[in-house]
């Protein structure tokens, strides 16, 4: 029979043998991948004799990815998506592990610069929110990352030292996922045990004070029993900011059993502590006489002023425990159940600079530069207590009902959150700043003062009104299911629907009895159906052309972990987001699959959407309905044996369709850039020689960002060179040398409505690699 579009032989399956797997079972794991898959070759001749991986098989139905440069032939690492990327109906980026490697990525952040359409946000929402706060095509995803398809709630900034890849699946994906993904989802591929002895260890060292270490030892047990403990420790400051540092450390030990067999259960605990300053950057202003506002910097202040004190602080302790059950209950049907606890500790307390027209702009434009001072409100400085669980049964069964073939998927995904955070308040109010020579240091004793749940106010001098407490919970219950049938060979169409009950409360204790953060038992219950349907065309294995329509929802109260949000329905006009997707695409694999492409032309409509003032951070409903339309490109491989290329490019045009805010029908929608995109290249030279060198460099770019949707403030383009050159001494030892942002460019990453972070300055690492 000829393969057709999941690239396996089919079965014929009766309809009453799936129900029984849907119905008889309860269990799980995700199929191992790694980084070295490749060198595993142990691994693999074991696998395949007991004729169990279905990454090695076509006779079964979960066809996991092949380890190349060609990122269309990789998974998604979600068990609710089976088929490779090639064969998913969505754009999808990845970011590879030679890819991470190559540039010596160390954080999630930096792995997204790879993804055209992708940008980061100092974090939105009462309370400073930072952490990892990143946008898709324009629009929030602080909800939507995710690590091997089950959700991560902590708020905190993600190290990459368990990363095996970098998934983006662009556009609403709520049929998966559940509530969220309006832009997308970000997905994170851990590394997993293997049946094969091997060890890697990685030391870096560069200027910033940046010291780095990483250690990955993998360990066969048993013929199907391995062990893997991968650990980080990095201390650093930012290069071209001053005062700001990380000091972390992780450790992400892992067991797997039953390994190349039917039934195997995955059991992985990552741990990540963190000590670093909050860096809210620099303000945005409107110099007089225009009437556009920049950042600061750009009309004569240094790059390197913080405004922070000395008592800004970012702790964080994260605890992530993960078990992953896969059983094939036959070679067609396989069952997984994948459980995750979760608990995140953080201690946060952060400066919010603001530079006010009377007391800071006027004096600097006018020749008083010495007279400019920096206000310093913020938040409340907080405790806060994060525990979740999530667990996600689901099903994959391919079969035959009347002569067609079908791929059928679902199951149950359910979610659980709870958050308990304590708000204090300093002793004294904190004092001003100078713009042009900032201090962090405070000259009179001050303290972090807790609150008082049961008073009116918190104690202490600044009087902000917040409350003591705010506790609540998020609940959901999604049901899911969708099918891929064929009506030929070339032909199929895939459709599904998800239906989520979704209930979020919140409370309070102390804070002022006028203010709106003091509402009490608020809470929100919503039943959500988000449905999608794709048609595909597959002339060849090697091409596929799609066109998808999907609908995502994000409920009130959906942020609950990384923002300050009371929630009701209709309170203040707010009302669930609801966003669409029409997406037309085609994926090509060429040169024997060596090389992929990707093109895509979307729109991608929201409504109702939900943004937070800039300068108190209030959750609002703008009312507004707006609209991102555009093309996305990618390539990915080997265009010769020794020549790597890894790229994309996304060109928008977005626009306010209506809004209740004066000026902003017919604007662009902030953050959302007209292009950007990314080149990453690499080229051996004279390989499998003592004389062995690879050279490489690439270029990230993104347009000017509006940053609000009135247009009345704009972040510049941004334009990064980075650069790599690396020697093999044997197959052991591997040096090599990073530098980034070879031109040093004044860039800025972290973007918000009145404040912009700018990026690292120049910067060099050297590495010494040690592996097995």
């Amino acid at each position: 029979m000829k393969k057709v579009g999941i690239h396996r032989i089919v079965r014929p399956v009766s309809l009453a043998t799936v129900m029984v797997g849907f119905i008889g079972s309860s269990a799980v794991a995700q199929t191992m991948t790694s980084d070295d898959l490749k060198d595993s070759k142990k691994s693999e001749v074991e696998t395949k004799g007991k004729n169990a991986d279905p990454s090695t098989s076509d006779e079964h139905i979960l066809v996991r990815g092949k380890r190349t440069s060609n990122i269309l032939t990789h998974d998604t690492g979600v068990d609710q998506m089976p088929q490779d990327v090639m064969h998913t109906p969505q754009n999808i980026n990845v970011v590879p592990q030679k890819v991470l490697q190559e540039q010596n990525v160390k954080s999630l952040e930096e792995a997204l610069k790879n993804v055209p359409g992708v940008t980061a946000s100092v974090g939105e929402g009462r309370g400073g929110m930072s952490g990892n706060q990143f946008l898709i095509r324009g629009f929030p995803a602080q909800n939507d990352i995710y690590e091997d398809g089950l959700r991560d709630f902590g708020v905190y900034t993600r190290d990459s030292f368990d990363y095996d890849s970098v998934v983006v699946i662009k556009g609403p994906s709520s049929s998966v996922f559940g509530n969220g993904t309006t832009g997308g989802a970000i997905n994170v591929v851990t590394k997993k045990p293997l049946l094969t002895d091997r060890y890697d260890v990685n030391f870096s060292g560069g200027n910033g004070d940046y010291y780095r270490g990483t250690v990955d030892v993998n360990k066969q047990i048993t013929d199907t029993i391995a062990a893997r403990i991968v650990g980080v420790g990095n201390s650093n400051n930012v290069v071209g900011r001053d005062y700001i540092y990380s000091h972390h450390w992780g450790l992400a030990p892992s067991t797997g059993f039953g390994l190349g067999t039917k039934l195997s259960y995955v059991i992985q605990y990552v741990y990540q502590q963190d000590n670093r300053i909050p860096d809210y950057g620099i303000p945005v202003v409107t110099k007089p006489g225009t009437s556009i506002a920049k950042p600061i910097t750009e009309y004569g202040i240094r790059r390197s002023n913080w405004y922070g004190n000395w008592m800004d602080s970012d702790k964080t302790q994260d605890h992530q425990l993960t078990g992953r059950l896969k059983y094939e209950l036959t070679p067609d049907i396989v069952i997984h159940n994948d459980t995750r606890y979760g608990n995140y500790q953080r201690e946060y307390s952060v400066t919010r600079p603001q530079c006010q027209v009377a007391n800071c702009v006027t004096p600097y434009f006018t020749g008083h530069p010495e007279n400019a001072i920096i206000g310093t409100a913020g938040p409340a400085p907080y405790r806060q207590r994060t525990w979740s669980f999530q667990n996600v049964l689901s099903t994959v069964a391919n079969f035959h009902t009347w002569g067609f073939k079908h791929q059928l998927t679902g199951g149950v995904d359910f979610s659980y959150a709870s958050e308990n955070r304590f708000y204090g308040e300093y002793s004294s109010p904190l004092p001003t700043n100078s713009l042009v020579n900032p201090t962090p240091v405070i000259n009179y004793p001050i303290t972090i003062l807790p609150g008082d749940p049961h008073g009116t106010n918190i104690s202490g001098a600044t009087g902000a009104g917040d409350p003591a407490l705010r506790k609540g919970h998020t609940r959901d219950v999604g049901v899911f299911l969708y099918d891929q049938f064929w009506m030929t060979e070339q032909w199929s169409i895939k459709g599904g629907v998800r239906y989520d009950n979704w209930n979020a409360k919140y409370g309070t204790e102390g804070g002022s009895a006028g203010s709106v953060w003091a509402a009490n038992n608020m809470s929100t219950t919503n039943n959500i159906v988000n449905p999608t349907v794709s048609l595909m065309y597959n002339p060849t294995d090697n091409q596929m052309y799609y066109f998808t329509w999907a609908m995502s929802t994000t409920p009130l109260g959906m942020y609950l972990t990384n923002s300050y949000a009371p929630m009701r329905d209709g309170q203040s006009g707010m009302k669930p987001e609801r966003s669409r997707l029409y997406e037309l695409g085609g994926k090509w694999s060429l040169l024997s699959q060596r090389v992929g492409i990707t093109a895509a032309l979307f729109r991608l409509d929201k409504s109702n959407q939900i943004v937070s003032d800039p300068v108190s951070g209030d959750v609002m409903s703008s009312g507004d309905t707006v609209r991102n339309e555009g093309v996305e490109l990618g390539v990915s491989g080997n265009v010769t044996k020794h020549w790597n290329v890894y790229g994309g490019f996304a060109a928008y045009h977005s626009n306010v369709e209506s809004s209740q805010t004066v000026g902003a029908k017919g604007s662009r929608v902030q953050y959302v850039p007209t292009q950007q995109g990314n080149l990453w290249t690499t080229y051996d030279i004279m390989p499998e020689t003592p004389y062995n060198v690879t050279v490489g460099g690439g270029i990230t770019w993104r347009g000017s960002v509006w940053l609000n949707n009135t247009n009345t403030a704009k972040a510049p383009a941004n334009v990064s060179i980075d650069a790599m050159l690396s020697h093999k001494f044997d197959e052991h030892w591997k040096v090599a040398f990073n530098i980034y942002n070879l031109t040093n460019r004044l860039n800025y990453d972290s973007l918000f409505g009145n404040r912009v972070t700018p990026s690292s300055g120049r910067a060099f690492l050297f590495s010494l690699n040690m592996l097995q």
